[in-house]
């Protein structure tokens, strides 16, 4: 999201077309590119180094031969920035390039906000989309907060909406709508408004009907029906919610075969160099769901499905979300998306100012689901170039990414908490009252305390065990008795921790967020630069009524800095295993393994073991 943030199934299937079908094999391939993309800016040596929640979208109309990349409105890059005047944003940005890898910047699309948003209103996340019936590019985009006379309500700065503009070329001049789309949806009382962000129409080039999907976490993301006039875009019909709450934002849905398939963005979007915004992918049978994730769970389940996408996997990319997918001449599938330069994570002179560049991989499809360059998600090496053009092919072969194993269990690190009492192995840091924990029935009961682990607020015990050295696998399987399903238990969860101090650690938990459950992975460090959080977080898989975490620990050799990678892994029966994003850390030699139980009283965890073993692979 954000800057600093139909017919029956038959009819709806017939707009969804792609506008050139995949080349005969061809000798001719292209050249190759580095991540991040660097759109030229004409006439200068600057570049576009921030292009958050991009989207691309072929030409469609006869000799076009360009591509074509829209950006949130932000600073192009630190010249934007620098100095002591205010940041200069640009609304909007445009890009076109012929190979997909070399992008020129061709100007702003929206230079003047329609006339119905509020002074100071920011305008993001555009998509943009052909009708061939009309001979028009229709551009939907976020309008941040709209007049009082739109919304209803004096005053309001959260009542954001969805804007379209049209233009016969993909380049503009762009002529707004002086309505919304979709107007603020009210959720209570007041300035209470669902956020309507993020639009996106499916398909590439439709005719004059299609479907229109926005929304992000508070209210969820939503579906209907759009039919489109020659200036303008109206919703029909009512709307169909496709996400629970509280869990996904930037929709981008694409048909391939007989699915469709969701692609949408979790957590935050914009925290540094803990950034842990990653991409998670749902399936369904119709445009307008239901989606469900490939172990069969549901987006608009409590316990919230969501298969991973793209995630961070301990390059120097982090945050990597909001993305769009498309298909080459060769027929290998590409996103674009944003992320975040831990090296390099803000606007100059802006501490706290999170600059996000556009990056580009193949996506891939294991076993009917999409992944990022087979699992191996984000490249930081040089890479085979798309097709872009008619005749080409692209060298890029998938290279899959096997799981992580355990290798040999390691006893003298190892509970599985028969007897009564506590191993002397385990310690605490603050122990809680005896009556709050026990080892009963050949499990650990821990109940969840008032106190958490969360920067400087540092109150929940910690049950801890040495770790061994080197490379090693933990894993436990806990039962939070959370209710399933329903708000608001924030923030009571249960997990491990790989625990080098109450301000340096990554934590894998089962976690209650507003109205889902969901398994959280995050990572605290004790210090930071003026601007920079200390917490950052990304999810896995969802949880069930017992939930088995799995946090692997590998050194990177030689390396400066962090010189940890921690992976999460998450399953809901033991057997097939979700693994999500990687964490780099700097742990030490003196990090202990260990469990918490926190977030709010009045609900017990219980942990039927703790097995370590060493990595097998």
């Amino acid at each position: 999201m954000a800057s600093q943030g139909l017919r029956v199934l038959a009819a709806v299937a017939a707009l969804v077309v792609v506008p050139w079908v995949s080349a005969p094999p061809s000798s001719a391939t292209t050249g190759g590119y580095r991540n991040p993309l660097r759109p030229g800016v004409n006439g200068s040596d600057r570049t576009v180094d921030s292009c958050a929640d991009p989207t691309v979208l072929r030409g469609q109309q006869p000799g076009d031969r360009y591509w074509y990349l829209y950006c949130t409105t932000d600073p192009l890059d630190d010249q934007d920035t620098a100095g002591p005047g205010d940041p200069v944003f640009h609304p909007v940005p445009m890009m076109r390039s012929t190979d997909l890898v070399d992008w020129t910047y061709v100007g702003d699309a929206l230079p003047e906000a329609p006339s119905w948003a509020a002074e100071g209103a920011g305008l993001w996340a555009p998509d943009v989309v052909y009708s061939r019936s009309l001979d028009r590019y229709y551009m939907t985009f976020v309008v941040t907060d709209v007049d009082d006379a739109v919304s209803g309500e004096p005053g309001c700065t959260s009542d954001s909406a969805i804007g379209v503009a049209t233009s016969r070329r993909p380049t503009g001049p762009w002529r707004v709508s002086d309505t919304p789309v979709v107007a603020p949806r009210r959720a209570g009382v007041g300035c209470d408004f669902f956020w309507t962000y993020d639009p996106d129409v499916l398909g590439d080039g439709i005719r004059d009907r299609g479907v229109l999907y926005f929304g992000s976490y508070y209210g969820g993301i939503h579906g209907s029906r759009v039919e489109l006039t020659r200036h303008g875009m109206t919703a029909t019909g009512g709307t169909t919610r496709i996400t629970v709450g509280n869990r996904y934002e930037g929709a981008n849905v694409v048909r391939r075969g007989d699915h469709y398939y969701l692609f949408a963005s979790a957590t935050n979007c914009c925290n540094g160099p803990l950034t842990g915004y990653s991409v998670f992918a749902g399936r369904a049978d119709s445009p307008l769901g239901p989606f469900t994730d490939r172990e069969g769970t549901s987006l608009l389940a409590g316990r919230v499905g969501g298969t991973p996408v793209l995630s961070m996997n301990g390059n120097r990319w982090v945050g990597t979300g909001h993305n769009s997918v498309f298909r080459d001449f060769d027929g290998q599938w590409w996103t674009v998306y944003h992320a975040v330069d831990r090296e390099d994570p803000y606007f100059a002179s802006e501490p706290g100012f999170t600059k996000r560049p556009a990056l580009l991989d193949p996506l891939d499809w294991v076993g009917g689901w999409p992944t990022v360059r087979a699992g191996r998600w984000t490249s930081d090496e040089p890479m085979p170039a798309p097709a872009a053009q008619p005749g080409e092919g692209t060298s890029y072969t998938p290279a899959p990414l096997p799981d992580d194993v355990p290798g040999e269990r390691l006893v003298a690190y190892s509970d599985d908490f028969s007897g009564t009492t506590l191993d002397p192995r385990w310690s605490w840091v603050r122990q809680p009252a005896p009556a709050t924990y026990g080892v009963e029935g050949g499990a650990f009961r821990f109940d969840t305390q008032a106190g958490d682990l969360y920067v400087d607020s540092n109150t929940a015990s910690v049950l801890t065990e040495d770790a061994p050295d080197g490379d090693y696998v933990v894993e436990t399987r806990v039962r939070l008795d959370v209710p399933a399903e329903g708000c608001c238990f924030n923030y009571v969860q249960a997990g491990l921790v790989v625990y080098g101090g109450d301000d340096a650690f990554v934590k894998l938990a089962h976690a209650s967020i507003w109205e889902t459950r969901q398994t959280e992975f995050a990572k605290e460090v004790p210090t930071a630069p003026e601007g920079s959080p200390r917490y950052g977080n990304t999810v896995v898989g969802p949880p069930a009524d017992r939930t088995w975490l799995r946090v692997v620990r590998r050194g990177v050799p030689g390396s400066a800095g962090d010189t940890e990678r921690y992976t999460a892994y998450t399953s809901q029966d033991g057997t097939r295993w979700v693994r999500g994003g990687t964490w780099t850390h700097d742990l030490g030699d003196d990090a202990r393994i260990g469990l918490v139980s926190m977030g709010g009283a009045g609900f017990s965890a219980h942990f039927d073991y703790v097995e370590v073993s060493s990595l097998g692979r």
